[in-house]
């Protein structure tokens, strides 16, 4: 009788130790087709490509425009999304961030990944993790506001319209994180 307690006790910890392993991802190749033809159904269904900095811009206008409405009418950059005749969280690109957010996680809830963590390296803390992390961040919403588009604006909708400028932009994005690759790929090992 013992034994057979004993062997039911280590069963049910075993059950409950165990963590199920998320659904491994998606092969790129595939990934890179599906994201092109959702690309090719913006243009089909709405006429306008992928981007995610204009929604943020389109907020952020609306917001300062709650504040102070005199400024965003004298700033050229933030009047622009204000002047469609529309309210700017109704504008396509918002509607498509949080479209992109509900499907991620979504996706994420189906594969088993979603949950609380810092992917970081054995060499680096959380905190550094993390302020890299934000540092790289403002990096590329500066870069996105300097290019007028971010990567998804920039180098999907643009580089597919075939347009120099997004061209150069991605080549100056992978040129980049090469050049400085080797500064934090011991951050990783």
């Amino acid at each position: 009788m013992a034994s057979v307690t004993h062997d039911v006790v280590h069963e049910a910890a075993a059950e409950r130790t165990h963590v199920a392993q998320p659904d491994p991802y998606m092969n790129p190749y595939l990934a890179g087709i599906g994201l092109g033809l959702v690309l090719l159904a913006a243009f089909v269904l709405v006429g306008r490509g992928l981007g995610a900095s204009g929604a943020f811009n389109s907020t952020i206008a609306w917001l300062v425009s709650l504040v102070a409405p005199g400024y965003v009418r004298s700033n050229e950059f933030l009047a622009a999304y204000l002047e469609e005749g529309t309210h700017p969280l109704k504008a396509w690109l918002v509607f498509e961030v949080v479209g992109a957010f509900a499907g991620a996680l979504l996706s994420g809830l189906l594969a088993g990944r979603v949950g609380m963590a810092v992917e970081k390296g054995p060499r680096v803390s959380v905190g550094t993790r993390l302020a890299f992390a934000f540092v790289g961040g403002a990096l590329m919403a500066i870069g996105a506001a300097f290019a007028r588009g971010c990567t998804s604006g920039q180098a999907l909708t643009g580089g597919a319209l075939l347009n120099l400028g997004s061209w150069a932009f991605m080549m100056c994005v992978f040129g980049g994180a090469y050049a400085v690759a080797f500064l934090f790929r011991r951050q990783w090992r």
